[in-house]
């Protein structure tokens, strides 16, 4: 790795075919024009100038000093680009990405090979352009994103609404509703935050006109057709992220292309991710760059197809700075064996097969409402309660049942697979399945979890509804998993018909009869591999520093009002007031969200999530409030959202996305 010297343009317009100007960032390494050097891109909505900073200015001068140039560029409509958004993944985004990818390709500094990066939206554009097939674009890296948008993205779940889809929607309102910098884009900023504010959409209007896997989902997608992308990809995850499925999916579709990495982190790249260990993220991803842009024979290809952290025993707790386990290798991924364990007439878990034809054993269950509030957060950027915390009180509204302590360790790596046949008293229904780490003193950890919608159970294209009293068999397959069950441990199982406010309730609430004679689990065993040591950062704290003017604070509340009948789960988020000590610009977002419900009124269920976003310098202030709303009948949702925008504390905007009852279909 080379120590070369470069330098950082700010801003740099790139102009599209159809006149637009996109903003980019650009981290070039110096003497390029003489000796061109290959790029790394990324594309994002999330603002270059404030938003992604941070993170962008933790990597992209490491890899100009490598002497790989970073271009990182804004969206249409975001930050310092022309235009306004037009929804997730667009075909016009992409085809903005490969102009780029072209713009790049043409340019003098560059040596034509372009590689393309990033996490999330980034993550998931990234693979989505590799099925393109741009000419130039030679290699991906793609962390904690998706190649099935319908079932692994925070819209929807195996036919379960995520209550992640509001929170999401407000997110993206408050993202887009910002104004660019000034000082990049000069008197025109009012003028283009003014366009902005007018035309960007409310996504989940959108998004919820799509309960069902269609070619809304199916576009992006790229699990339609892994043999459309045919460049070499790693695609990385962690375990407490809720994209964890992706890269053994990745494996298991693309094969020889693809290399999977998953850590024990939330939804943050390797380097600066928690719990701890991290991974050496810049020196694999130069190596990678090196090889597939550079042509380099440095090994990087000859890596496992398949590394994972395991997860030895961990405890939750409010916060988790690391977590216990170890590194294994699997040279060629392939469908692990899995260990089938069955429930005995006494109600214990049991390795084996379900007796064939044995008698019935219906047991009901119908969960409060309000099972569920400790599952954490769909997605997760900081290892506090937005993480799974001991399930106990989730388990008081399920069914429960507990292997003997363990007598052995047990070692699992894929994703468990629950078999069971039940019968509805209504035509739908949800169904949550979670596998645990009981400890010896009964704390509950959550290893892996699944939901369906029980109208989804032959899948989510064509959903059915139940026909009331008739017996259906279920196959639930659950989020991938990497754990060590401890000696002394136990496995337990725990099934549920909620787990709110993380997916929201079917319209109807009787419950269900579980054949407990039917109920067949299977987990992944680790089987092969071989222990191995994964690079950790050279630079424990490799985020750069802000000057702070207000701190942050994150809380999040379980409230009970036992008069009222109504459970409210609270979240605030502040990021405290932050100047960059370059350009001059403070920003502060302040996220607070609400969910409620009543136990037994599946119809009571509201959801509001408001995003306040300050920017400023000594003589400039402007705000940005989005807030959006979902309540429901037996037949409709109701969404509806409103934005103000401040400038100087005066209001000089608002946009009220006036209320709309969509059809629910089947959910």
């Amino acid at each position: 790795m080379s120590d070369r010297s470069f330098t950082t343009i700010e801003n740099q317009w790139i102009t599209l075919k159809d006149g637009t100007r996109l903003a980019a960032r650009i981290w070039m390494p110096d003497g390029a024009e003489k000796d061109p050097v290959p790029s790394v891109f990324e594309f994002l909505p999330y603002r270059k100038r404030d938003g992604t900073s941070p993170r962008d200015e933790s990597t992209y001068p490491v890899f100009a000093a490598a002497g790989i140039a970073g271009v990182r560029v804004d969206i249409r409509g975001s930050g310092e680009s022309d235009g306004v958004i037009d929804g997730e993944y667009t075909e016009r985004e992409l085809a903005d990405a490969c102009e780029l990818i072209a713009w790049i390709a043409a340019q003098p500094w560059s040596n034509g090979a372009v590689g393309m990066m990033g996490i999330s939206w980034g993550g998931f554009n990234s693979l989505q352009v590799a099925a393109l097939r741009p000419p130039a674009l030679k290699a991906v890296i793609s962390i904690a994103s998706t190649v099935d948008r319908y079932n692994d993205d925070i819209h929807y779940k195996n036919g379960c609404h995520l209550s992640a889809q509001l929170s999401w929607a407000a997110t993206m309102l408050g993202y887009q509703s910002r104004p660019p910098d000034p000082a990049l884009v000069g008197e025109s900023w009012k003028e283009m935050w003014l366009e902005r504010l007018a035309d960007e959409p409310f996504f989940m209007e959108e998004w919820l006109t799509h309960q069902r896997r269609d070619d809304f989902w199916r576009h992006g997608s790229i699990s339609e057709d892994f043999s459309s992308v045919e460049i070499p990809t790693l695609v990385i995850a962690g375990w407490a992220d809720g994209y964890r499925n992706t890269p053994l999916m990745a494996v298991e579709g693309l094969g020889e292309k693809a290399k999977a990495l998953i850590g024990p982190w939330v939804h943050k790249y390797p380097h600066f991710a928690w719990p701890k260990p991290r991974a050496d993220f810049h020196g694999e991803a130069i190596a990678w760059w090196n090889k597939w842009l550079r042509g380099e024979d440095n090994g990087i290809d000859r890596l496992p197809q398949t590394r994972a952290y395991i997860l030895d025993a961990v405890r939750p707790a409010p916060r988790r700075d690391s977590d216990p386990g170890f590194w294994v290798a699997k040279d060629s991924w392939s469908p692990p064996k899995m260990q089938c364990f069955y429930v005995e007439q006494f109600g214990r878990l049991t390795e084996g097969m379900p007796i064939p034809h044995a008698p019935e054993h219906p047991i009901y269950i119908r969960s409060p409402l309000d099972t569920g509030t400790a599952s954490g957060e769909y997605f997760t950027l900081k290892p506090d309660a937005e993480m799974a915390v001991d399930q106990r009180c989730d388990d008081a509204g399920s069914l429960v049942f507990d292997t003997m302590p363990l007598s052995g360790d047990c070692d699992y790596l894929g994703r468990p697979v629950l078999t069971l046949a039940l019968r509805s008293r209504t035509s739908g229904g949800n169904l949550c399945a979670r596998l645990m780490d009981v400890h010896p003193d009964g704390t509950a950890m959550r290893v892996a979890f699944g939901v369906v919608n029980l109208a989804h159970r032959d899948g989510n294209a064509d959903p059915k509804p139940l026909i009331p009293g008739e017996t259906v068999s279920i196959r639930l397959v659950l989020d991938a998993c990497g754990y060590r069950f401890r000696k002394g441990h136990r496995i337990r199982l725990s099934l549920s018909t909620a787990y709110w406010p993380m997916i929201l309730p079917p319209p109807e609430d009787e419950g269900i009869e579980i054949d407990m004679a039917s109920l067949g689990l299977g987990l992944p065993v680790l089987g092969d591999h071989r222990r191995i040591e994964i690079d950790e950062p050279a630079n424990p704290d490799p985020l750069p520093r802000y000057i702070e003017h207000a701190t942050g604070a994150t809380e999040r509340q379980v409230v009970r009002n036992l008069s009222a009948n109504r459970t409210d789960y609270r979240i605030h988020e502040d990021t405290g007031l932050y100047e960059h000590p370059e350009s001059g610009l403070s920003t502060r977002q302040l996220r607070e969200e609400v969910w409620s419900i009543s136990p037994d009124d599946p119809l009571s269920m509201t959801g509001v999530s408001t995003w306040t976003c300050d920017m400023r310098r000594p003589g400039w202030f402007v705000r940005t409030v989005a807030t959006a709303r979902i309540a429901c009948t037996a037949t409709h949702w109701i969404v509806s959202a409103v934005v103000t925008a401040f400038e100087d504390d005066v209001q000089i905007f608002e946009k009220i996305f006036a209320e709309k009852r969509i059809p629910r279909d089947l959910m």
